[in-house]
């Protein structure tokens, strides 16, 4: 069965930090980008990091740029998504996914040119005091 699962996500005070996990079954990640995306109540759906699986190179939003770093175990066939600094503004659904195409930073935003393919479950990150 392929699946990407997601694990590590919970509630954190502004300031802490979480590590985010998106582990694939059923497939090998060697040609994909994997994705890390967010989704607030409300608001759009939002690329926040990618790495391309074949090379480590690595793309983050503005918007986590130095406080998010996104990296792969290839003997795990996982993704991480480490997060420092929380705000409160991180508090969302976090997904990762598998994009058949490389990803590549546009103006600040994570970008890609084939459709997603594969989701995970998401797992929910809450930032508050």
């Amino acid at each position: 069965q392929l699946q990407l699962v997601e694990s590590g996500g919970g509630w954190v005070q502004p300031g802490g930090s979480l590590r985010l996990s998106c582990a694939a079954s059923g497939f090998t990640l060697d040609y994909y980008a994997i994705g890390w995306f967010r989704q607030a109540p409300g608001e759009k759906r939002e690329g926040v990091s990618c790495i391309n699986y074949s090379d480590g190179t690595t793309v983050d939003a503005d918007s986590v740029k130095g406080r998010f770093t996104i990296s792969r175990d290839n003997a795990k066939n996982t993704v991480y998504l480490q997060m420092n600094s929380l705000k409160p503004e991180d508090t969302a659904v976090y997904h990762c996914a598998s994009i058949p195409s490389r990803c590549y930073d546009c103006e600040g935003y994570v970008c890609y040119d084939a459709p997603e393919d594969l989701w995970g479950q998401g797992t929910q990150v809450t930032v508050s005091s």
